[in-house]
């Protein structure tokens, strides 16, 4: 049997590398060889430190997760790799699947997305969070000329704003605590600003900060009867908001957004997979590229992690390379 590497949560606060058992492949099944996986900052380090609520631990599964939480768990979503055995049609492919940090694995051939040739491989981590933003955006449902803001610049904040910002006259402005946010808008093609400076009654408002103020600051933000959309995981944290001023003179409606379901307005006619294979189409775009923030090799992963979920590692997307874990 052959055996690969796979990074672990042991412990609320401790990974680790461990040896995984790779199965024979069945007739339906491919053979993936990891060339790079992306840490998704928000959802992983509530994973790292322990944070999915007992009540959520069901929901909160990924496709292709080991073990339960708290821990151990072999958790993680972003994963892009070469099909080494499998059937003809995704053979020597470079292909998406919904699987964990691990250097090689068996799933089956529905599992796994091509990447269009035009996406290079490592841009192609951030389909998950791509996929994300797009049923954002199906909630939002943001209109010609909108405009938009979308609280916190984070992988799926960004995301946002990128595609928002292709709808014809659409004004999307960006709003993060941390000005050196303001260079990756710029290279995003959307204008950015900082909390004090938020502009108001706008038409969309998206809250994706994870914070308790992001979300006070979209409800300020919002015109009059204007919805505000949050696409944030508060994990098991309190979050306090001011329901007082002007919430019900504006009539102001708050509703969530997670990628788990496809968004009512397009679960009659889209799939997941047909979700997720739209994703993967916009990512032929090089402006993605400023979310790719950081990398290093898989034998850095258990410290990348913990430096990244105590909030010692600033950046967006993470990759881990594995092109020579074989």
């Amino acid at each position: 049997m052959t055996r690969a590497t796979a990074f672990w949560v042991q412990a609320p606060g401790q990974g680790m590398l461990r040896t995984a058992e790779i199965p024979e492949p069945g007739r339906d099944d491919v053979v993936i060889r990891t060339l790079h996986t992306g840490i998704s900052r928000g959802t992983e380090s509530l994973v790292f430190r322990g944070e999915v609520p007992v009540s959520e631990r069901d929901r909160m599964r990924a496709p292709f997760q080991e073990g339960d939480f708290p821990g151990p768990v072999k958790y993680g979503y972003l994963n892009v790799g070469v099909v080494e055995r499998g059937p003809s049609d995704v053979q020597g492919r470079t292909v998406y699947t919904l699987y964990p940090h691990q250097s090689e694995f068996v799933v089956p051939r529905s599992a796994v997305a091509p990447v269009p040739e035009s996406v290079p491989a490592r841009r192609a981590v951030l389909a998950g969070t791509v996929e994300t933003a797009v049923n954002v955006l199906w909630d939002a449902a943001p209109l010609v000329g909108d405009r938009v803001a979308v609280i916190g610049a984070g992988m799926v904040g960004c995301a946002v704003a990128r595609l928002a910002g292709g709808i014809p006259g659409a004004q999307v402005v960006v709003v993060d605590v941390d000005r050196d946010k303001a260079e990756v808008c710029e290279r995003l093609g959307v204008a950015f600003a900082q909390p004090d400076d938020v502009p108001r009654d706008r038409d969309v408002v998206i809250d994706t900060s994870g914070s308790e103020r992001g979300l006070q600051l979209a409800l300020e933000s919002a015109a009059t009867e204007g919805e505000i959309v949050e696409a944030s995981w508060f994990g098991d944290r309190s979050v306090r908001l001011e329901l007082g001023g002007a919430f019900h003179s504006k009539r102001l409606t708050i509703r969530s957004s997670q990628v788990g379901m496809v968004s009512p307005r397009r679960r009659g006619t889209r799939s997941t997979a047909d979700r997720l294979a739209l994703a993967l189409r916009l990512l032929d775009d090089p402006a993605f590229d400023a979310l790719l923030t950081g990398r290093s090799s898989w034998r850095e992963l258990p410290e990348v992690m913990a430096a990244i979920a105590s909030g010692a590692s600033p950046g967006l997307c993470h990759t881990i390379d594995w092109g020579d874990a074989a």
